[in-house]
């Protein structure tokens, strides 16, 4: 029997419940490997022969700039007490191969991935859901309809990393609680029948929300680390790489092709523990135009070029266009702008464009964080980008998935 659902107000608190156990836990289990490996690494060492060294001080060699080292929850651990319930199940698995068959093209429809810039606030995030799920079922014949759900924020220079690192929003940084809840959150989401893309920066935190992601985005930050590549070639969700912030769309394609090949190298399993791991490669890999440093490129003529150049290169033509960033140009309220044009490239028949992101919450627009004073922030107004309200996501779905049926008839 599936677990009843925590309040989307207590997900937090539930959340350092569990991750105070956990890290209980963990600690015991760090201290008998350690123990372990004392008792057996110096039989190997006499074993193989390389001993007799005399000790050296490193200290100042090693670590040299680390001021502390945390036992955090493992991905394993937190996937036994946070199980996924079969709503959730049911949830990735349909939305998964509906919006894998979109990339493929053997689904007409239009995939939308509307939500907030950033999620700071579980309840906040599970009210807007709410309104996802109604979009979803009014516009399911014409539009797939996920929402972000990203709680990991690419900083330009130094700000708050997101709800992941720091989930109280007070500089704490208790990220052992910020990876459970934010498991639990996307259960809570998908659950509603909602499904949810993220954005992970880094191998180990899309191993805490495995099952529960549908698509995910690599950001134009990340696009040409090797790494990330690598990884995507291995996510059981759908993949789409964002040209870079200066615009380079052939950093995106030398992205989607490495990323649709199969690949061998270091990561970590379920127990954080150093693991080679081995891909088949991710044939949904494709490429998001999100505007550049000169401005948008979701015109009809960018989108043409970009379908060259993913034909120059054998690949198929498929195209997703970002709304916000350098196509909004920092302005949220150009999105409407954009998805305009979008509308009409794709009523009038143009068949690339397979997927629309918007940046929307609650409130309109955005608010700075006080750190000192996270319980000030004004509800449901995003803390990072700014964001188009409600009322706006729900003429902009509505006018997407009219174009949708125009081009279909056409």
């Amino acid at each position: 029997m599936d677990q009843a659902p925590t309040p989307a107000d207590q997900i937090l608190t539930e959340a350092t419940r569990i991750a105070d156990h956990l890290l209980d836990l963990q600690t015991r289990v760090n201290q008998q490997i350690d123990a372990t490996l004392a008792e057996l690494l110096p039989g190997v060492v006499a074993a193989l022969g390389t001993g007799g060294v005399a000790e050296v001080d490193d200290a100042d060699l090693v670590n040299a700039r680390i001021t502390g080292l945390s036992v955090v929850v493992t991905p394993a651990a937190v996937a036994t007490v946070v199980p996924l319930p079969a709503a959730s199940t049911a949830t990735t698995r349909a939305a998964r191969r509906a919006v894998g068959d979109i990339v493929r093209g053997a689904d007409d429809r239009l995939t939308v991935i509307a939500g907030p810039c950033s999620i700071h606030d579980p309840a906040a995030a599970v009210e807007y859901a709410g309104f996802i799920a109604a979009m979803r079922e009014r516009h399911g014949a014409d539009l797939e309809v996920l929402m972000r759900t990203y709680t990991e924020k690419p900083r330009t220079e130094v700000d708050w990393k997101g709800f992941a690192y720091d989930p109280f929003l007070d500089g704490s940084s208790r990220i052992s609680v910020g990876l459970v809840a934010t498991r639990m959150l996307m259960r809570a989401i998908t659950a509603l029948g909602v499904p949810v893309a993220a954005e992970p920066l880094n191998a180990l935190t899309p191993q805490y929300v495995n099952g529960l992601v549908t698509y995910n985005g690599v950001g134009a930050r990340n696009v040409t680390d090797q790494t990330a590549r690598e990884r995507a070639s291995g996510f059981s969700s759908v993949i789409g790489f964002k040209n870079s912030p200066e615009g380079s769309i052939g950093a995106a394609i030398s992205a989607v092709l490495t990323a649709r090949a199969p690949h061998e190298f270091l990561g970590v399993d379920g127990h954080g523990v150093t693991a080679q791991l081995s891909t088949t490669g991710n044939d949904t890999a494709h490429v998001i135009l999100r505007g550049d440093k000169d401005g948008p490129n979701h015109s009809a003529a960018h989108v043409a070029a970009t379908k060259q150049a993913l034909g120059a290169r054998g690949l198929p033509e498929v195209v997703v266009v970002d709304a916000s960033h350098g196509n909004s140009q920092k302005d949220h309220r150009r999105q409407a702008a954009v998805v305009a044009d979008l509308a009409g490239q794709i009523a009038g028949g143009e068949r690339a464009l397979r997927g629309v992101m918007i940046e929307s919450n609650l409130v309109e627009g955005r608010q700075d964080l006080d750190r000192a004073h996270p319980g000030s922030l004004e509800y449901g107004k995003s803390v990072t980008d700014a964001c188009v309200d409600l009322p706006t996501t729900e003429r902009l779905l509505a006018e997407l998935a009219g174009a949708v049926r125009a081009r279909r008839e056409a």
